[in-house]
């Protein structure tokens, strides 16, 4: 099978931005939408929602752990509460009460989670959480979402209202290419094929499935087949999809902008150990704290970059063989 890599770029625009828009458009169709945000109403581009619901709208201020609280009791009187604020803020500073209020009740709360991973940038390690994604597929009846563009975050913005139970959506700051079509299906639990390919899978979520596809490209000028896979959802996640093409390819690469320990990869590992042991590779950070940087320097700096990918593809070649 021939691998094709071209992808037509329809621009470049941060993530959060399509949460914003998604949000605005479901909430327009949908009456029982709120949303609650703790003081960072701008950088999670809430304000059109606001602008147009101020009577739906909710600023909390710093106080992430009433906005968990307040949006699982909304629940109960039939509202789809969308709490917003960073990664960091969104999990680790408010596990207590997700786990407590939200996750052990199955409150159908959709905890939306920006400025994840390295790329929040020069904020630095306070801010840059990387367990996130483990954190939240470890707790019963969540659903864990990364879409990997703008468009793909509106999409799974405005299909996570209809979806019943607790949903933790994951999205970035810096803008990245938009390659996903703004019309295209988006189904929670149902993996993207981006690319055919026969020699080696590339399994990746959120920011680095642009790169994976860049490794695909560099990795067909060196005759290899790579398969790219977007695995949008986290968990549930979609194990026919990993099995199908490990069945063609005997070997598998994680790409993640989270750690290593408990991410995507450890995911997909689960699922290949139980079922068809082949060959995998880790590309993701690897059991340390972020720094302040550019994003581009960071995802360099902590080997997640494209040229990563590429190595890893490699490698993970010359065990299967």
């Amino acid at each position: 099978m021939t691998t094709t890599t071209a992808f037509e770029v329809l621009g470049k625009k941060d993530t959060r931005s399509g949460f914003g828009e998604g949000l605005l458009e479901i909430g327009k169709k949908n009456k029982d939408v709120v949303a609650l945000c703790a003081d960072l109403t701008g950088s999670l581009k809430m304000n059109a929602f606001e602008d147009e619901f101020p009577e739906r709208f909710f600023q909390v201020g710093i106080a992430e752990a009433n906005m968990m609280g307040m949006a699982a009791g909304m629940t109960i009187g039939g509202k789809i509460p969308y709490t917003g604020t960073f990664a960091n803020f969104s999990t680790g500073r408010v596990y207590d009460q997700i786990r407590q209020s939200i996750a052990y009740s199955n409150k159908n709360v959709k905890i939306c989670a920006s400025h994840a991973g390295l790329t929040l940038g020069e904020d630095g390690a306070t801010h840059q959480i990387l367990e996130d994604i483990g954190l939240m597929k470890m707790l019963p009846n969540m659903t864990v979402i990364v879409p990997c563009d703008f468009n793909q975050t509106k999409q799974a913005t405005m299909a996570i209202a209809d979806f019943v139970g607790p949903v933790y959506l994951r999205f970035g700051r810096p803008s990245v290419p938009i390659f996903m079509k703004p019309d295209a299906d988006f189904v929670i639990g149902k993996a993207d094929v981006l690319i055919e390919g026969t020699d080696v899978t590339i399994i990746a979520c959120g920011h680095l499935v642009w790169k994976a596809i860049e490794a695909a490209a560099i990795l067909a000028e060196k005759g290899i087949s790579a398969e790219v896979i977007n695995m949008h959802t986290i968990k549930p996640l979609d194990v026919q999809a990993i099995l199908k093409s490990v069945a063609k390819t005997g070997c598998v690469v994680s790409a993640e902008e989270h750690m290593i320990n408990g991410g995507l990869g450890d995911s997909v590992a689960q699922v290949i150990i139980q079922n068809n042991p082949v060959p995998q590779e880790y590309v993701g950070v690897n059991d340390t704290f972020g720094e302040s940087g550019t994003p581009d320097e960071l995802l360099v700096k902590y080997n997640i970059d494209t040229p990563n990918i590429v190595e890893a593809a490699q490698k993970v070649l010359q065990r299967k063989n």
